[in-house]
């Protein structure tokens, strides 16, 4: 296997063993990126020499026999919007103002006190407010799967990067799918933990940081790391010390709920229902107890939530001097204007929908250990778009399975379950309880087992 395709678990067992060293497998991931990036177009602020000499201290370490922590030597990129001391955090769009950020946020501290090499960053859509790669600062993002396709977003470079070889270990960020609909489109593996499982700052209601990786096993060693506690985050969790590389899980008698019908938005296509009843016939081979469950969601919340962000990100924007709110990509710029004049007592009424979304999931979740349904109802849609439907009055009909466990602050991963005709990945929403994250690791390694071959991830034209 090329050095670009080795797991972090490989890697780090390589180290230890000295058969390989973070030097060559930083320039052999530094080459690949090079092949690709002029056709995906997912980085930003990438920085080789950087990462080399980082490489190169981790080298030491080990030669040493004195690794810096759990990751060292791995080579791994971040979010664009979770920020990195030096470099600027533009959030996706040519309207910030470039300052470097004065410190790193904690997920990006996690991982260089674990010893991970920082290639860089991953791009974004303008406040990731876009399940694309569409920005006006970045190039557009595109999927390596195929690149007329889009990835995803708003973690639009790491579901890119991951699927095309760029280093084992990324972390993106989730309000309302930012994670799980590029881990789905780009065939990947990802958790969105429980609100508060991996401090973040800025924190606020419903966001949280997640790894994005191929395997569960990368995404489970990358959890014991993003998740050690950082005070900056006033709504993170008791910090507990989960035995996060537990995966293994006995799957006779395991209660799944199959939500097949998120009462709004698009319907499940033909192709995605397929797979992801499949996925369930599975586990139902080996003990687990499968029930299909009526929806719980309605058109009012969703739209309730989209007048209430609507009316937020208006305020912000109309905040903005005009030169630079000029530069707000326009898409963006019409769906908030969508909260221009709302009264106090809607944009209330929309705000409560949000927690009327919570109090729904959890009820409809609470019967079963794990719920399973489709990440998103399409497969990938075309690149230059903003959202599926082009609308800025319609642009959430393809968040309706990823949406509610943001609000409810439930566990919720994404991992491939098969691909269309055209060869398009297709991805399985594995949903648990609030703060069970390792049980939903544990249900998703279960599935990796049981699933059938994979095919080789893409590779550069």
């Amino acid at each position: 296997m090329k050095l670009h395709e080795l797991s972090a678990a490989e890697l780090l067992r390589h180290y230890a063993a000295k058969t390989l060293s973070p030097v060559e497998v930083t320039r052999a991931v530094i080459a690949h990126i090079g092949r690709w990036e002029p056709h995906l177009h997912a980085t930003y602020a990438f920085d080789g020499e950087a990462a080399l000499k980082q490489a190169a201290d981790s080298e030491a370490r080990w030669l040493k026999g004195q690794p810096q922590g759990a990751l060292d030597g791995v080579p791994a990129m971040i979010k664009e919007n979770i920020a990195t001391q030096g470099t600027p955090t533009p959030l996706g769009t040519a309207a910030t103002e470039l300052k470097p950020a004065d410190r790193d946020a904690p997920p990006a501290a996690r991982l260089r006190e674990a010893g991970a090499v920082i290639l860089g960053k991953t791009t974004m859509p303008d406040y990731g407010m876009l399940s694309s790669g569409l920005s006006s600062f970045h190039p557009l993002t595109r999927n390596p799967w195929d690149l007329s396709k889009n990835p995803g977003g708003s973690s639009s470079g790491a579901g890119a990067g991951v699927a095309a070889g760029y280093g084992p270990l990324h972390v993106g960020t989730d309000i309302g799918g930012s994670v799980r609909l590029p881990a789905g489109w780009c065939g990947i593996f990802t958790l969105k933990p429980s609100l508060g499982r991996i401090p973040i700052y800025p924190p606020y209601a419903g966001r949280v940081a997640g790894p994005m990786t191929r395997t569960v096993e990368d995404a489970a060693l990358m959890m014991g790391v993003l998740s050690l506690p950082d005070a900056r985050d006033t709504m993170s969790l008791p910090y507990q010390d989960i035995a996060w590389s537990s995966l293994d899980r006995d799957l006779r008698g395991l209660k799944i709920g199959l939500l097949m019908d998120a009462g709004w938005g698009f319907p499940v296509e033909p192709q995605v229902r397929d797979a992801v009843e499949a996925a369930a016939r599975a586990f139902e081979a080996e003990g687990a107890i499968v029930t299909s469950m009526k929806p719980f969601m309605t058109r009012e919340m969703a739209d309730g939530m989209d007048r209430f962000w609507r009316t937020r990100s208006w305020i912000d924007i109309c905040a903005l001097p005009a030169e630079r709110r000029a530069k707000v990509l326009p898409f963006i710029v019409e769906w908030a204007r969508g909260g221009e004049g709302q009264s106090g007592e809607a944009v209330f009424k929309g705000y409560s929908q949000m927690a009327a979304m919570r109090e729904a999931a959890v009820a409809a979740c609470a019967p079963f250990d794990v719920v399973f349904s489709p990440t998103c109802p399409i497969p990938a849609f075309a690149a230059g778009l903003p959202c599926p439907t082009n609308d800025p009055s319609r642009p959430f009909e393809h968040i309706a399975f990823t949406l509610p466990y943001n609000m409810s602050e439930q566990p919720a991963a994404s991992i491939n379950c098969g691909y269309t005709s055209s060869g398009l990945p297709i991805g399985l929403q594995i949903i648990g309880h609030r703060f069970d994250d390792l049980g939903v690791l544990q249900v998703s390694r279960a599935w990796e087992r049981l699933r059938p071959a994979q095919r080789d991830w893409p590779t550069p034209p």
